[in-house]
C-alpha cells in the first residue's frame, strides 16, 4: 500500500509544475515536497518526476498521479456519503480531476458541460489542451481519466460515447478573399495565401483543401495557439482557416467574415472516452458532457 501522503505530494508536484508551488499547496516546505517524493520513489524504485522548469511526471509518475487523483476523489465522495467521517481539514487540496480536450471544444461548447458539473458537484476540473486527434493517448499514457477525442475506438480501459460533431467552415475578411482568391479556391491560390493552424499538430486546413483541389497543397501559415486568436487573425485579414461554425456564425452573418467557397463546411466527430473505473463522480461528469454535446451537430 502507498502512503496517501506520498502520493498526494507527487500529484501536486505535477499539477503545479513546481515543488514550490506545490509546498504552498500542501501548506508544508519545498524540502518536505522533495523528500516525499524522493521517498515514493525509492518505494517505487523509479524515477516519478523529471526535476526542471516546468516539474514533469514520467509515463510510470503520471499513473500514480492518477492513482492519486482518485483516491482523492473517492474519499470526497465517501465523506459526502458518510457525514460522519471526520471533516478534511480546511487547509487540504480540493479533489481534482485531470481531463483532455481539444481547444475548439473548450472556446465552443465544453464550459457549458463545466457549468453544468459544477452545478453539481465541488470536484475541481483540470484540463490538458490537445488536438482532438492527440487527446487520446493522454488516456493511454495513464494522464487523465477521460478526453474529448476523435478516436472512435474505446482506449484499452475506457469507455466511448458518442458526441456529436464539430461544424468548421474555410473563412477569411471579405478583403483577403478578393485578394488571394480572385478566381476561387485553386491549388496555386491555397499555395500563395497565407492560412491559420493551431499548432503542428492541426491538419484541418490541410484536409479541406484537399477536398476542395483533389490534391495536397503545401500552406503557408500563421501559427496561433488560440482559439480566439485564431478567430481574431481571420478577422484582421491574416489569413484564412477553418473556424467553428458556432464561433464564426455571427460575423459571417454580419459580413466580417466570408467563407472560401460556400457548401463545404467539414465536420469533426468527437467522443466522449472515459476509464471503466466504477467512480460516481465521471458518471456526473459525463453526463454533463453528454448534455451540453447536444449543441453539437448530429456525427
Amino acid at each position: 500500500m502507498l502512503d496517501e501522503t506520498l502520493l498526494a505530494a507527487l500529484a501536486a508536484v505535477a499539477r503545479e509544475g513546481s515543488f514550490e508551488r506545490a509546498a504552498r499547496l500542501l501548506h508544508v516546505t519545498p524540502s518536505a515536497v522533495s523528500q516525499r517524493v524522493r521517498l515514493l520513489e525509492e518505494r517505487v524504485g523509479a524515477t516519478l518526476m523529471v526535476r526542471g522548469r516546468p516539474c514533469v511526471a514520467t509515463e510510470v509518475g503520471a499513473r500514480l498521479c492518477r492513482h492519486a487523483e482518485l483516491i482523492s476523489v473517492l474519499e470526497a465522495e465517501l465523506r459526502r456519503e458518510l457525514p460522519t467521517l471526520p471533516r478534511e481539514s480546511i487547509d487540504a487540496p480540493h479533489a481534482n480531476l485531470r481531463i483532455a480536450v481539444n481547444a475548439d471544444s473548450l472556446g465552443t461548447w465544453f464550459i457549458g458541460a463545466m457549468k453544468d458539473f459544477a452545478a453539481h458537484h465541488g470536484t475541481l476540473l483540470s484540463l490538458t489542451l490537445d488536438d482532438e486527434e492527440h487527446t487520446a493517448e493522454w488516456l493511454r499514457r495513464g494522464q487523465v481519466l477521460a478526453a474529448v477525442t476523435a478516436l472512435r475506438a474505446p482506449v484499452q480501459g475506457c469507455r466511448s460515447r458518442r458526441l456529436g460533431a464539430l461544424r468548421y467552415v474555410a473563412t477569411a475578411s471579405a478583403n483577403f478573399v478578393q485578394r488571394w482568391f480572385p478566381e476561387g479556391v485553386t491549388a496555386d491560390a491555397l499555395a500563395k495565401a497565407p492560412s491559420l493552424v493551431f499548432d503542428r499538430n492541426d491538419r484541418l486546413q490541410e484536409r479541406w483543401a484537399h477536398r476542395q483541389v483533389h490534391r495536397d497543397v503545401p500552406l503557408p501559415a500563421h501559427r496561433l495557439p488560440s482559439t480566439g486568436a485564431f478567430l481574431d487573425a481571420a478577422l484582421a485579414g491574416l489569413g484564412w482557416g477553418m473556424n467553428p461554425l458556432a464561433m464564426a456564425r455571427a460575423h459571417l452573418q454580419s459580413g466580417a467574415l466570408v467563407e472560401l467557397a460556400a457548401g463545404t463546411a467539414l465536420d469533426v466527430a468527437l467522443y466522449w472516452q472515459v476509464t471503466r473505473l466504477e467512480v460516481p463522480v465521471l458518471a456526473q461528469l459525463t453526463e454533463s458532457v453528454i448534455r451540453a454535446a447536444r449543441t453539437l451537430e448530429p456525427a
